[in-house]
């Protein structure tokens, strides 16, 4: 009993030590976890300031890489109004050229022929440069709206900054340790803002006259416009006096016909008085009246000047009823047909080649759009004019 007793004693002594001992643990280990929180705040107190100059500094940077971008976009603006510039000078002076052309031409008519093709040339020359400047001036205009976009951009961006950099200043101001160093970069920072102020400045003032220059190129394209509608309109006259000419004269060949007709600027057949129904041969009758037509074609070309772009276009209509032979499997093979024969013919009666075409419509342009004969009588037809190519 006695050792059983002693035994007990013995063992009651080490959990009461153990107990101590793990609460002098818990003690030191809170102890320690108070002074690492307490070094967190203050490690995170003391580089806020760093980190807030660190972002300044990038926001720097990429301002400053907007703005060489900004000024790599205003040196290409002004390398393609320098572009413009010299193309409308050419354009000016291939059109004195031109004037100093045709105005020799009035006094030599030998050389007229040549002279007009030359003409033709610095006209299309004239065209293709207008067409050009048209494009760079679009391109231009989109590039003034670019270079908007990215100033307002930066204003916004300068705007921004400078809101931070006032926090910043504030926030700074509350510290009560301030380095010099952290003072330098303030002053940078107000220094570089307020030189991309001034290039901004500077900017809108070189778009200001961007946009003055190409309000002149403008100018100047609009009048070069209209010499050309000018002088288009006037080629396009002339074309009209011939095809007054020979329709005036094809009448009085022909004579007054109910089956021909004169409708505007077309010459209207019809398919009667030329070729059989549901054949693309030429009756007697027609081989009469297209030989009519051959010679007051070729009287009236004698007359047009050879580089007038005249071509004469005949068409083919036919009715609405279907056809199918082994010919003419629809309505469109036999009125291409028709239109092809007349072409033939006036070739072989000399007209030249190149001076006319040959379109079939098939029922697919009626005149009269009703269900009678007299309706199909007059959408069954051959029609000539006389147009540019």
């Amino acid at each position: 009993m006695a050792v059983l007793s002693r035994r007990r004693r013995s063992l009651d002594f080490w959990p009461g030590f153990v107990d101590a001992l793990a609460a002098l643990l818990m003690v030191m280990v809170f102890v320690i976890l108070i002074f690492v929180i307490g070094q967190f705040v203050l490690s995170d107190a003391v580089s806020g300031r760093d980190r807030a100059l660190a972002r300044l500094n990038a926001e720097l940077a990429a301002l400053a890489q907007t703005l060489s971008l900004e000024s790599a976009a205003r040196t290409a603006a002004e390398t393609q109004i320098g572009e413009l510039s010299a193309s409308l000078a050419r354009s000016r002076s291939e059109r004195d050229t031109l004037s100093s052309a045709l105005d020799s031409t009035r006094a030599d008519r030998d050389r007229l022929a040549g002279s007009l093709e030359q003409t033709r040339a610095v006209l299309a020359d004239s065209e293709e440069a207008l067409a050009e400047q048209l494009e760079e001036a679009a391109r231009l205009g989109a590039n003034i709206a670019a270079l908007e976009r990215l100033k307002a951009e930066l204003e916004s961006e300068v705007a921004r900054l400078a809101s931070s950099l006032d926090d910043s200043e504030r926030s700074l101001k509350d510290q009560t340790e301030v380095s010099e160093q952290a003072i330098a970069q303030i002053e940078l920072l107000n220094r570089q803002i307020s030189a991309v102020r001034t290039q901004l400045e500077e900017l809108m003032q070189a778009l200001a006259v961007a946009r003055e220059a190409i309000a002149e190129r403008d100018i100047q394209i609009e009048d070069l416009g209209r010499e050309l509608n000018i002088a288009l309109a006037a080629r396009v006259q002339e074309l009209d006096r011939y095809r007054s000419d020979f329709f005036g004269r094809l009448r009085a060949v022909l004579g007054d016909r109910s089956d021909v007709q004169i409708v505007g600027d077309r010459f209207i057949f019809a398919s009667e008085v030329l070729f059989p129904s549901a054949s693309d041969e030429v009756s007697e009758e027609g081989l009469r009246q297209l030989l009519r037509l051959a010679e007051t074609l070729k009287t009236v070309s004698r007359d047009i000047p050879d580089d007038l772009p005249w071509v004469l276009q005949v068409d083919g209509h036919t009715d609405r009823r279907p056809i199918s032979t082994a010919r003419f499997p629809s309505n469109w093979e036999l009125s291409t047909a028709r239109a092809l024969a007349i072409v033939k013919f006036l070739r072989d009666q000399g007209i030249p080649a190149q001076r006319l075409a040959a379109t079939g419509y098939g029922e697919y342009h009626p005149l009269d759009a009703a269900d009678t004969a007299e309706a199909y009588a007059r959408n069954r037809r051959i029609e000539l004019k006389l147009t540019n190519r």
